[in-house]
């Protein structure tokens, strides 16, 4: 890794703590902050009280840390709710609407089976860092946002449907709603997930920009078994362009499997995408024809629907990772622990294929099927990161593909950046 853009990790007292996972990284222009439990930084217990007392727990560290890094809440640019139950969200958006009074975020709402600690909510912030991570040099501190609606798509009073922060859009999870209607499309899943990537696309095509520009796709679906019917569908809209078609690009992807989702859908999907053009005030010579990077390792297991890691400017997105031995395509014999190993010792193998080491690693994601396995899953994680540097978010989920236990991705710095960055 050069030294053009440090991992900086930082902590407050005013939030809670863990050994493991820093509260906030910062790399190049964005902080990942580790995603937030209703606890008490003093007690380092769960705040008293119900889903209200709760989401308004998780804000308040979600601001104490943005405080605690000289930025405000309105430097947010997506926010991740994570809910025990899918009911609870009117609670929840009561709070929320409380915190982000004149701008919204792009979001994401879920239904998971479970989170850490027993709670009922757990929430996750994506902070713009205008100021950079280049040692001794001032970057664009005055980096602005663009946010962007059209009425092809879905709206929300309580989002905003993209969010572009320096060279990343950040789209909101879009739901198989027909932005005409404002309800779920009837039909099976196949329908629900074409409507999903519609509204993608035609979010994309308001701010001019394709879907193969698209990095990191995140599924949320209600049932596994149905997988096979979503990709059907994914494999319409990706590879996207005949320069796509050529040399296969697809982007990295996470499939996650969850409890509920709002209005009752099937299928969520959530993208990450390229910005080349930058946002102001970067200057036209360091902003204009940045390139995709995709890459995959045989060290690594493949998938036909997802790169292994795609590179853009200043971070390589991982596609999630199980306990699949690569030399098997199986996975691994053994429980908790052994399933833990494999999945981040096949991180490992991509981020050294890039010629980066875990060290660059400044966001982890963590799916377990029993949370109660935490323990042994962090004895093995910290084998791998001793000095809790990456930002963290732990779920638990009642199935994973190949019934496997657990499912690892990463966010990953990429100091040198994509060509023509120099």
């Amino acid at each position: 890794m050069s030294n053009d853009n440090a991992v900086l990790a930082r902590n407050t007292k005013k939030a809670p703590q863990h050994p493991l996972a820093s509260q906030t990284v910062a790399f190049s222009h964005y902080n990942n902050l580790s995603a937030q439990l209703p606890i008490e930084p003093a007690s380092g217990q769960l705040v008293a009280g119900g889903i209200k007392e709760q989401a308004n727990q998780c804000f308040k560290n979600i601001k104490a840390i943005v405080d605690s890094i000289d930025h405000v809440m309105s430097d947010i640019v997506r926010i991740t709710v994570f809910v025990k139950h899918i009911t609870d969200v009117d609670a929840v958006d009561e709070v929320y609407a409380s915190f982000f009074t004149h701008y919204q975020p792009s979001r994401t709402v879920v239904a998971v089976d479970a989170l850490p600690t027993g709670a009922l909510v757990q929430i996750e912030a994506l902070v713009s860092n205008g100021e950079g991570t280049i040692p001794n040099a001032p970057q664009a501190g005055d980096l602005i946002k663009l946010t962007n609606h059209t009425s092809n798509a879905p709206s929300s009073s309580l989002s905003t449907q993209t969010v572009s922060f320096s060279h990343y859009n950040n789209l909101s999870a879009q739901l198989p709603i027909d932005p005409k209607t404002g309800r779920v499309v009837a039909g099976c899943v196949k329908k629900q997930t074409g409507q999903c990537l519609k509204n993608i696309k035609a979010i994309l095509e308001s701010i001019d920009v394709p879907l193969d520009d698209i990095v990191k796709i995140n599924i949320f679906l209600k049932d596994l078994s149905k997988m096979d019917a979503v990709n059907k569908v994914y494999t319409t809209f990706f590879p996207d362009s005949a320069i796509a078609r050529t040399v296969g690009y697809v982007p990295a992807r996470t499939v996650v499997s969850v409890k509920d989702l709002p209005m009752g859908a099937d299928v969520q999907i959530e993208a990450v995408v390229s910005h080349g053009d930058g946002t102001p005030p970067q200057a036209i010579e360091d902003r204009h024809g940045l390139i995709i990077e995709a890459n995959n390792t045989e060290k690594a297991p493949k998938c036909p629907f997802s790169t292994q890691t795609v590179a853009f400017s200043h971070y390589n997105n991982l596609s999630a990772q199980l306990p699949i031995d690569p030399k098997t395509n199986a996975v691994v014999s053994g429980g908790i622990k052994e399933q833990t190993g494999q999945c981040l010792e096949n991180i490992k193998a991509i981020i050294e294929s890039v010629d980066h080491v875990l060290a660059d690693v400044v966001k982890v994601n963590i799916f377990v099927k029993n949370i109660e396995d935490m323990d042994a899953v962090d004895e093995v994680y910290a084998k791998f990161f001793s000095d809790g540097v990456p930002a963290r978010r732990v779920v638990g989920v009642s199935e994973l593909p190949k019934d496997a236990l657990i499912q690892i991705d990463a966010i990953v710095g990429n100091a040198e950046g994509t060509p023509p960055i120099i």
